[in-house]
């Protein structure tokens, strides 16, 4: 599962930088220099702000840089810059749970050298696709296998 979340938000994280990418490349876009300022402005804070772990800090100072109003419990933007800071937070948002998730293959990795594998049962809570809690037991017929084991040997005799 995490192997399969790891791909997964690859895959997106490529597809929302080549996005992203097209829209910086954009002639129309690279004429107007405010627009360029926004662009590489908020590329700083969102770059800072995840480093930092300040949420709070990361939404509120992007939140700036363009025209947001609050509708109920939705933002919502007009402006052209609009679209790139959404695709810069959805970037840095999949970097963070690709990180996230190494982390997480590497612990489970260690977890296994230490003997917890295939006769364990894992019950995982799952916060946005990142695993957080990992509880674990012995499989229930293990225990039954190792108090009744029938150990024989036999010997045959070849007929002719």
């Amino acid at each position: 599962m995490v192997d399969e979340g790891i791909n997964q938000y690859k895959t997106l994280l490529e597809d929302y930088s080549q996005w992203l990418g097209t829209l910086l490349r954009n002639p129309e876009s690279s004429k107007n220099q405010e627009w360029a300022k926004k662009a590489s402005e908020l590329q700083k804070v969102l770059k800072s702000g995840s480093r930092k772990g300040g949420k709070k800090e990361e939404k509120e100072k992007p939140a700036a840089s363009t025209e947001w109003v609050e509708f109920k419990d939705l933002m919502l933007c007009a402006d052209d810059f609009g679209e790139v800071e959404i695709l810069f937070e959805a970037v840095e948002e999949l970097k963070n749970k690709i990180d996230k998730l190494e982390k997480i293959k590497n612990a489970l990795t260690e977890l296994e050298r230490y003997g917890f594998g295939k006769n364990v049962v894992y019950i995982t809570y799952i916060r946005d696709g990142i695993p957080e809690k990992l509880a674990f037991k012995l499989k229930k017929g293990l225990e039954a296998e190792e108090k009744f084991k029938f150990v024989a040997d036999f010997s045959l005799i070849k007929q002719i």
